[in-house]
């Protein structure tokens, strides 16, 4: 393998732009209800949403009952239980969940 590509050529590979797949699919042909590069309109995912860490970000597998919020990890639930009840209605907002807590 080494003698084949020495040190400084390529391999013969290269990107395709939008315009190049698009032209080379053919695209124009497709139903119209048929997904693909140009149609944006799909239909919604079978596959259930990810449940997102309200504070950071990343996939929250766990769920805090009292606040109503997602966390990642313990570290983030010691935060989210020493915030102020009106920080956590801001961070519900942006979610839209948004609930009354007691």
């Amino acid at each position: 393998m080494y003698d084949k590509y020495p040190k400084g050529q390529a391999r013969g590979r290269y990107w395709k732009h939008l315009k190049q797949i698009i032209q080379a699919e053919n695209y124009h042909n497709y139903p119209p209800e048929e997904p693909n590069y140009v149609n944006i309109e799909t239909p919604p995912s079978m596959h259930p949403c990810k449940r997102i860490c309200d504070i950071t970000g990343y996939e929250a597998p766990y769920f805090d009952p009292r606040t109503n919020m997602r966390f990642a990890n313990a570290d983030v639930f010691k935060l989210i239980r020493s915030l102020p009840n009106e920080y956590v209605q801001r961070y519900l907002a942006l979610r839209n969940a948004a609930i009354v807590l007691k």
